[in-house]
């Protein structure tokens, strides 16, 4: 069953996109007030660094299971394993959103300047620049998949763009688990 016009596949990709990113952008650069989120008691914006590590390691379950059942040829698995995955790091987003709005930036590194220059930062980078360029192509992945019964998808770049998203989305959900580390083991 069709979800999505094949021909809006890309311009649909291409929206989304901008606004999702948009959106992440606005709340990283501080252009949307804490105001503009409901309050939450400090025990809530401290547990959800916690909440998100574990949002990672299980989306990075279903990832690496979804992408065995599609090589196994258990579509059915697959197309849950990914919605699962899709909505995990949409659950994550939206909690790491919440948070920096609603504490108004990132939590400083609590460890040694070298450290912070050498390790931190640059695992913080990649982290960052592969989350966001993994964006559109999952978007795009997974509106190919909504837009195509299954017996089509193979004459499609689905299988192409579906690995590089869950490649992308595989390491920086590997690196968001290194950076919570950094900050909330390493130096607590």
């Amino acid at each position: 069953m069709e979800y999505v016009s094949r021909e809006r596949v890309r311009p649909l990709t291409l929206v989304l996109s901008v606004v999702s990113l948009a959106v992440v952008f606005a709340a990283a650069g501080g252009r949307v007030p804490a105001s503009a989120v409901p309050g939450a008691p400090q025990w809530v914006l401290d547990l959800i660094p916690h909440v998100n590590v574990a949002i990672s390691a299980a989306a990075i379950g279903t990832i690496i299971y979804g992408w065995r059942a599609i090589r196994r040829g258990a579509v059915d698995r697959h197309r849950v394993s990914m919605l699962v995955s899709f909505g995990l790091f949409g659950t994550f987003l939206t909690l790491y959103l919440y948070r920096l709005i609603a504490t108004g930036g990132p939590q400083p590194f609590p460890g040694p300047d070298l450290l912070y220059q050498f390790v931190y930062v640059p695992v913080l980078a990649v982290h960052i620049l592969l989350a966001v360029a993994c964006i559109p192509v999952l978007y795009y992945a997974l509106l190919l998949a909504a837009a195509y019964p299954i017996a089509e998808l193979p004459r499609t770049s689905h299988a192409r763009f579906g690995r590089i998203a869950a490649s992308l989305w595989l390491i920086s959900f590997s690196l968001g688990i290194v950076v919570y580390l950094l900050l909330h083991v390493s130096y607590a």
